[in-house]
């Protein structure tokens, strides 16, 4: 799986990634409220307006009735359709056949129902107890002006952006006090690392001050295999001391930035780690062409450097190899470890991620290799497969 232009995925993105779940489903089911609660007014608007249209649509109705009466009785003499310039109308037979009709919208009648709008008109439906010219239902239609539309819809709009603005409020504050809880608990998080890192640089530095200072050679074998063990857990120490140093005060640190040689600064952390997997007994292999430079902190390179061999012995197997390759434009660590599967890749930049809770370490290692490479636009190529080992690949316009 490839990773381009890697972002850090610190405490500010789990934040970030938080209030982003937080308001979309917020914001979704405050609109389905306002969808939901306009809906109902619609609704009701639209029913006052007709159960109050019906009163008058019934009195057309029963005009239009005693004109059919009417009608009926003096066929022989009177054939004229009665007509009103109030209203439209129309008669149907018992079977729903148009008898005759001056309705817009003959076609369209619902004569199962009482009264409602169609196509800018609203119909009203009487059925005749008795049938005057063969008559069984009676429609009677008038214009809808639509002014009960346009009110109930500025009402929607006016009252939906109270609401709207209600609900926001609200959010923020429901936003603040559902974070409180996670930014305590990385506030402590935070000043655990800090207190940390200051007590542990004293001792840890005086341990490898002495190791360094013994002549192993002077050593019985079994006092000199101690004192290896001593360095190998000292160093173990001193690098995540370096990781928690550079957590807690990356945001103060002034970054030194020149054109450097890879070469020597590889090959020198190389040496460093070889003692950390001489307890695994892990190879190193190295192909390291001299020459390649780059433009970066030396210090901030030599974390990112670090992080990729201290994560190759960490989930490496007993008796494993790595392999290091430094090139123009590119530095690749390979190793023979645990692998992982294509879920496990996406996350393994997250801090605090950890893929294999039986190995040591805080799983902040990928995290800062993530920061130092989105400050100098490193992209960072993962390709790995369960139980094959990982290859992780560094590069950058040569």
């Amino acid at each position: 799986m490839s990773v381009s232009n890697v972002t850090a995925t610190g405490i500010n993105r789990s934040e970030r990634i938080t209030l982003i779940r937080f308001v979309g489903l917020y914001s979704f089911l405050v609109l389905m409220i306002l969808i939901l609660g306009s809906t109902i007014y619609f609704k009701l608007q639209k029913d006052l307006m007709l159960q109050t249209k019906r009163l008058e649509l019934e009195e057309y109705s029963k005009e239009l009735i005693d004109g059919l009466k009417l009608l009926h009785i003096y066929f022989d003499h009177y054939r004229t359709y009665p007509r009103n310039p109030l209203y439209r109308s129309a008669i149907y037979d018992a079977d729903h056949v148009r008898i005759f009709s001056t309705l817009k919208h003959p076609d369209g009648v619902q004569l199962e129902k009482v009264i409602y709008t169609t196509d800018g008109v609203i119909q009203y439906i009487h059925v005749l107890d008795s049938y005057y010219l063969g008559t069984k239902y009676t429609v009677v239609e008038i214009d809808d002006d639509e002014k009960w539309f346009t009110a109930a819809w500025n009402n929607i709009l006016l009252y939906g952006g109270v609401l709207l603005v209600v609900f926001l409020a609200a959010g923020v504050l429901l936003m603040r006090l559902f974070l409180a809880p996670m930014r305590n608990a990385i506030h402590l998080l935070d000043r655990f690392i800090k207190d940390t890192t200051h007590e542990l640089n004293t001792p840890v530095s005086a341990i490898l001050s002495n190791i360094e200072m013994i002549d192993t050679q002077k050593l019985d074998p079994k006092t000199a295999k101690k004192v290896r063990r001593i360095e190998i857990g000292a160093r173990t120490i001193s690098t995540i001391y370096q990781d928690l140093t550079y957590l807690a005060l990356n945001h103060k640190i002034v970054s030194q930035d020149r054109l450097i040689e890879l070469g020597p600064l590889v090959q020198e952390r190389i040496e460093y780690f070889k003692i950390l997997g001489e307890s695994k007994k892990i190879t190193f292999e190295t192909d390291i062409q001299p020459g390649v430079k780059l433009y970066i902190d030396s210090g901030k390179m030599a974390r990112l450097i670090d992080n990729l061999l201290s994560n190759a012995v960490k989930y490496n197997r007993r008796e494993g190899e790595i392999f290091v390759r430094l090139r123009p434009g590119e530095l690749l660590v390979q190793d023979s470890g645990i692998g992982m599967e294509e879920k496990q890749i996406r996350e393994v930049f997250k801090r605090y991620k950890r893929l294999d809770s039986g190995v040591g370490g805080f799983g902040i290692g990928l995290s800062i290799v993530a920061m130092i490479a989105e400050e100098y636009g490193l992209t960072i190529d993962i390709r790995s497969k369960k139980g094959q080992g990982s290859e992780v690949t560094v590069r950058w316009d040569a």
